[in-house]
Formats: structure tokens, C-alpha cells, sequence
């Protein structure tokens, strides 16, 4: 893990320039330090239960993503995927959006808002589907201080990573290439890790952020300590620019940006509340230079829905047909 990491700083450093190592080191100032060393022992699998759902099979496991920490988590397994002579098939890390008691039985259809349920849905297209719990929610509770982090985001970046290493330790699953996906809470959550994780080749964020300055209209109560994105299951340090959210040292038009050449496909419903449509609009415009600059203007796509904060099922067909293309 640690020679991995070392060469994932190199590919950052030299791929485009100096940008995205300079954009990993300001996402570290506001989520803490990304732990390099990475504790990156064995995974040490469980499978506590298994649940058969005609085409695939459901289990609720738990793998250790660090000493003293086990992430429980929903592994969706397609049985076509388990015939001896089937080919590995495609994974894809499903990130939950924010649901506190249920967390990840969300995404694969246990509860919670219609729309929701994309780990079920891709694995009965033929997708192995990781669904793990974030931080705080669906009964997971990491000690975020006695593990060392200044963030929740920064915890959920290194359980998403180490179950991108479980993808890769499963002989039933393609290597080197996966998909993340996210609504809300799991939109920009599929962001901040594909920042940090190279494996992570197609990224889709439904209603996941808009630019920092337009977040509810710049509304400086929601920049106060323990609100919106200050929650200390989100990022605290951000309460420290209240007042002066340009000085944020990155925002989303460098993150999609710093994703080129990377398969990127943003859902921004007009009548979202939480994000404008119009900024997410304006942070595209802005990153689709570094995809031409890289030959993929292509991958780089924006729908707006015309629905509140969802993600509807013509948008949710859209990222399965781009998930299928790009991780056949």
C-alpha cells in the first residue's frame, strides 16, 4: 500500500503539472492530512449475513480499513459473476447520501427515498457493488480524534480507498478500473476520493455540490461552526474562512478540473435547493479547458433534470450507460 501511495503522489505531480499536486495539498489543509504511511494491513474480510435477491446476492460484511477500525459496508454480488467461467466483472463504489440511522441500506434498497437504491440497480446490470457506511451514519461510528482525523471526509476518502482495495483483492472482480457513485452527501464523496484514489475511473455526482461562494447564496450562517459543510462529520476547518470564501484553498471548479482526463458525469436538477444548477454550470464551463487541453471534452457531461434534489430515474440510465461504456 505504501509503495502504491508513493506512486500515486508521483502520477498527481506530474499529470497535469504541478496543478493537482498543489490542489491535493490544499484539500489536506481544510480535511487533514491524507495518511500516507496508510496502515494499510490486511483486510480481513467478514461476512455476517447474506441475503439471495434472485439475480444477486446481497451481504452485509465489514473489512478493516485500518488497525482499530472496521467499516461495516453491503457487498452486492451478481450471480452470473460467480459462474467458474464468467468473466471478472466491473466494480463500482456506491456512496450513500446523508441518512443518519440507515446510511448505506439506502443505496441498495433497504429503506429511505425512492431514487436512492443505485447499488441494487447497477448490480442487477451486472456491476459489483460496494456500498460502505460513512462516518456517523447507519450505526458507524469511528472515534474520529483517537484515529487521528481532523475530518469525516478525510475518513470516508480512506475507507473508500481501502474498499477499492477490496474490490481488487475479490478474483470475481475486473482490476485496475472502478466507478464511484453518489447522490448528495455521496455526490461530492465520490469527488473528494476520486482526488485521492486513481483507480476510480468514472465518476458520477448527483446533486453533490455547487461552487463554495454560492452555497445557499453565501448565507454566512450556514459557514458557522457545526453547520453545513463546518460539521465536524464534513469539514470543520471550513468554519476558519467564514467571511472569506474565496480564500477556501479549492473549490469544485478545481476538483472537476483536476478529474481530466477522467469520465465525469454531474446530475444538477433545476430545482435543487441545496445546489444551484447555474453554479454547477458555471464550474463546468471552467473545467472543460483541462478536457480539451487532454483530447476528452467528451467526458466531461452536465444534465439538469427538471426536478428538486434528486436523482431521477432518466438521469440514473444516463450513469449506468456511461458506467457500462467505460467499465464494460
Amino acid at each position: 500500500m505504501r509503495a502504491f501511495l508513493i506512486l500515486y503522489l508521483a502520477l498527481v505531480a506530474s499529470s497535469p503539472g504541478d496543478e493537482n499536486s498543489a490542489l491535493v495539498s490544499g484539500l489536506q489543509k481544510v480535511m487533514g492530512r491524507f495518511p500516507g504511511e496508510f496502515r494499510g494491513g490486511p483486510l480481513e474480510v467478514h461476512v455476517s449475513e447474506e441475503t439471495d435477491c434472485g439475480d444477486h446476492l446481497r451481504r452485509l460484511i465489514s473489512y478493516q480499513s485500518e488497525p482499530n477500525n472496521r467499516v461495516p459496508a453491503y457487498l452486492l454480488i451478481p450471480k452470473a459473476a460467480l459462474i467458474p467461467s464468467a468473466r471478472p466483472a466491473s466494480g463500482v463504489l456506491c456512496l450513500h447520501p446523508t441518512n443518519i440511522e440507515l446510511g448505506a441500506k439506502v443505496a441498495v434498497g433497504l429503506g429511505g427515498t425512492a431514487n436512492r437504491a443505485y447499488a441494487m440497480e447497477l448490480a442487477k446490470r451486472g456491476f459489483v457493488t460496494l456500498a460502505p457506511h460513512y462516518p456517523t451514519m447507519g450505526g458507524y461510528n469511528p472515534d474520529l480524534d483517537k484515529l487521528g482525523y481532523q475530518s469525516g471526509t478525510m475518513k470516508a476518502i480512506v475507507d473508500n480507498v481501502r474498499g477499492i482495495d477490496l474490490f481488487e483483492s475479490l478474483p470475481f472482480v475486473k482490476r485496475g478500473s472502478f466507478g464511484a457513485i453518489g447522490h448528495s452527501l455521496g455526490g461530492h464523496n465520490a469527488i473528494f476520493s476520486a482526488m485521492f484514489e486513481p483507480r476510480i475511473k468514472v465518476i458520477v455526482s448527483s446533486c453533490g455540490f455547487d461552487s463554495f461562494t454560492d452555497y445557499y447564496s453565501g448565507d454566512p450562517k450556514m459557514w458557522e461552526g457545526g453547520r453545513g459543510w463546518t460539521q465536524k462529520r464534513y469539514m470543520p476547518r471550513l468554519a476558519d474562512y467564514a467571511g472569506r470564501l474565496d480564500q477556501i484553498p479549492f473549490d469544485f471548479r478545481d476538483l472537476i478540473k483536476g478529474l481530466a482526463p477522467r469520465v465525469v458525469l454531474i446530475n444538477a436538477p433545476i430545482g435543487d435547493s441545496n445546489f444551484q444548477w447555474s453554479s454547477v454550470d458555471r464550474i463546468v464551463t471552467a473545467a472543460r479547458p483541462a478536457y480539451q487541453k487532454q483530447g476528452a471534452e467528451g467526458n466531461l457531461e452536465v444534465i439538469h433534470p427538471d426536478c428538486s434534489h434528486d436523482f431521477p430515474e432518466s438521469a440514473r440510465e444516463r450513469a449506468y450507460q456511461l458506467l457500462e461504456k467505460h467499465l464494460p
